[in-house]
């Protein structure tokens, strides 16, 4: 009997294999395997007792992590060649793995903002996320990407007590990460995003973008490399950009949501050898 073209296209259809999630989570006790899906805490400072300091999540071309602390920064592990490798390296490979091509923490965070993490601005000065009532990092894995959050309750802000929600999501393929904060206030808030840099790198800063390149302070990298961090941002979203000592300042007009992107590389990559290779992969990006 012949077959009609549906039967023939769901043949054909059941043949295609859907297109591999190549971006992973992590959440966990420190010294524990087991992985969890959230951790809680009320003094909001779980960074020596969780792994890796705080949530993580990657895909195939770098990791990300929250400090589990009063920063909430957002730190990158830097990779190069593509691949997933958190759950085995959890977020310290060793020697011989870096010699053998794995990715390492790189980049220095200090005291800042880190890659475009989020914080609050009281019109004046920085205000962390801290002290709160309780802080909760959650990781989610979904069909083609991968998010993490930090919840931060009960914080002291310009007369109010707010909460604050800070995600992270990376995609399956795709370099950039995309950033997004969400205040639960009466009024609206003005957030405090950035990009930190030392002063060794070199920095740029695009029409729509900030951006650093260089090596950053040594610390627990097996080998030191140039390392590319950046986020891009709307203009409309946020007062004129100020650059200060350590950090690229955005200061965003008053708001319950803000969203921007970030991404990372390093000189190893196939195609980012250098600043000038990174800078025309920014200007050609568009969010």
């Amino acid at each position: 009997m012949a077959q009609g073209p549906g039967k023939r296209n769901q043949q054909k259809q059941s043949n295609v294999c859907p297109l591999e999630n190549k971006t992973a989570i992590s959440l966990k006790w420190k010294d524990s395997t087991q992985q969890v899906q959230s951790i809680s805490s009320a003094t909001g400072n779980l960074y020596k007792q969780v792994s890796h300091h705080g949530p993580a999540v990657e895909n195939e071309f770098a990791a990300y992590r929250f400090y589990f602390d009063h920063k909430v920064s957002i730190d990158v592990y830097n990779k190069v060649k593509p691949g997933l490798e958190l759950e085995e390296a959890a977020w310290y490979p060793t020697k011989e793995q870096q010699q053998q091509g794995w990715g390492a923490d790189q980049y220095k965070v200090w005291s800042t903002v880190g890659c475009g993490g989020v914080r609050l601005w009281d019109g004046s000065k920085e205000v962390f996320l801290n002290p709160v009532t309780k802080r909760t990092a959650r990781v989610c894995k979904e069909a083609n990407h991968s998010y993490m959050e930090m919840l931060s309750e009960g914080i002291p802000y310009m007369g109010d007590t707010i909460d604050v929600l800070v995600r992270l999501t990376v995609f399956s393929g795709r370099r950039e990460a995309k950033v997004e904060a969400f205040a639960f206030s009466a009024k609206p808030v003005k957030f405090l995003t950035g990009l930190n840099f030392h002063p060794q790198t070199e920095t740029a800063a695009g029409l729509n973008y900030v951006a650093s390149w260089g090596i950053h302070p040594e610390d627990v990298a097996a080998f030191q490399m140039k390392i590319g961090a950046a986020v891009w941002y709307n203009p409309a979203d946020f007062e004129p950009l100020v650059k200060v000592d350590d950090v690229f300042r955005l200061v965003s007009k008053p708001t319950h949501y803000l969203s921007t992107w970030i991404t990372t590389a390093c000189e190893k990559e196939v195609g980012m050898a250098d600043f000038a290779q990174f800078s025309s992969y920014l200007n050609a990006f568009k969010p």
